[in-house]
């Protein structure tokens, strides 16, 4: 069988742009933020160097760039996003129908900071079927694109990457995943992708499969 078919022994789920539809929303409020400290960045912009990436990676970008974000830029951000999310953000269509079906154990493991991904969960509903099973890059010393979350979390759930399956929208978490040496599906059903070639993007990076919807989450498999 081939082994990006096989049914897992884990399954790890990303959060932004998997279970939740918050892609869009996150980088309106990135270019936001980032505007009111004087920093011109568009929408399509941040979709293009931040998607899956943390909050270092931001930092990290403009440090490069020989531009410094200010101290109060990520505070004034998560406090964005938080307000944001509670007011419009809505999960990925049909996660909920995956989730509470699958038979073997899952978590998430997230770029984003654990307030974020808690309150991503509880505002649409999905905080039930995750628990405590949480894990972010301010866990590890290294986000995505290095393994470092993705092999913590398998560590936690006490399972071995090669019969790990990673559910990913990004290439950063592509690049992950595999670096992990895990089984990757690229997830390209998220209002981010509406006009992109995520199936070719993710592909491009390594994803064993790309699908589009969560009702085909088990097709042809």
């Amino acid at each position: 069988m081939d082994q990006s078919r096989a049914k897992p022994d884990l399954i790890i789920f990303d959060c932004d742009g998997v279970l939740v539809d918050s892609e869009l929303l996150s980088c309106r409020c990135l270019s936001d933020v980032l505007a009111e400290f004087g920093i011109m960045l568009s929408e399509e912009q941040a979709l293009k160097l931040f998607l899956g990436r943390s909050t270092k990676a931001i930092e990290q970008h403009y440090r490069e760039l020989g531009q410094v974000v200010p101290d109060g830029f990520l505070p004034r951000l998560k406090s964005h996003v938080l307000e944001t999310f509670t007011r419009a953000l809505q999960p990925i269509p049909g996660i909920a129908d995956v989730v509470s079906g699958l038979r073997a154990p899952f978590c998430v493991a997230s770029s984003s900071d654990i307030d974020r991904v808690s309150l991503s969960l509880d505002v649409t509903g999905l905080r039930a079927y995750f628990g405590d099973r949480l894990y972010t890059a301010q866990m590890v010393e290294h986000g995505k694109p290095a393994p470092d979350l993705f092999l913590h979390a398998a560590d936690q759930m006490g399972m071995q990457p090669p019969r790990t399956l990673v559910i990913e929208d990004s290439v950063s978490g592509v690049l992950a995943a595999k670096a992990a040496g895990m089984i990757v599906w690229g997830f390209v059903g998220g209002s981010h992708y509406r006009g992109r070639d995520g199936r070719a993007t993710l592909s491009a990076a390594g994803a064993d499969r790309v699908f589009s919807r969560m009702t085909d989450f088990w097709k042809d498999t």
